[in-house]
């Protein structure tokens, strides 16, 4: 599993620690990744995402799991969270006919 958020796509960075004497040595900045269930209105279920403490924030800030999906751009979103918007856009079309 790949230490990627599943909605908000932030991953792994790399910077340096720099000690006392300035000396520097690679490091890595993982993200703070939470395993989460959320709540689809639409849907009316539950769904578990990988996602980063901002990435909740973010989606609470939209107005929700459904809100944030229909929103934001394919290529941030995981394979899982794509079939995700791909079904709450076919459940909106159906609901507009």
């Amino acid at each position: 599993m790949s230490r990627r958020c599943e909605l908000t796509a932030k991953g792994v960075q790399s910077g340096n620690n720099v000690s006392h004497a300035n000396n520097k040595s690679r490091r890595r900045f993982l993200p703070n990744l939470q395993q989460t269930t959320m709540a689809s209105d639409s849907l009316g279920r539950t769904v578990r995402f990988r996602v980063s403490t901002r990435g909740l924030r973010s989606v609470e800030h939209a107005g929700g799991l459904d809100a944030w999906l229909l929103k934001t751009p394919d290529a941030k979103l995981s394979l899982e969270a794509k079939r995700l918007k791909r079904e709450l856009k076919k459940r909106k079309a159906a609901a507009a006919n």
